[in-house]
């Protein structure tokens, strides 16, 4: 999949909601990556091996070489 994300909409209760987004803060996280984060703690606790993570790319990208 090369990095490429999944989108999908959740419906959540209000409540969990909320817990969620605080543990995410605590965590100094996106509400996204907290519930991703979250689901893989899940999977594991149940014993579903995933591969890791795909990091995004940071910074700039290359400089192209347009002045030949």
């Amino acid at each position: 999949m090369s990095g490429a994300r999944k989108a999908y909409p959740l419906r959540v209760d209000p409540a969990l909601w909320a817990a969620v987004e605080r543990a995410a803060a605590c965590d100094l996280r996106s509400v996204n990556a907290e519930v991703e984060c979250l689901l893989r703690e899940a999977l594991k606790a149940r014993g579903i091996k995933l591969g890791d993570p795909v990091a995004p790319r940071r910074g700039r990208p290359p400089k192209e070489n347009d002045h030949d």
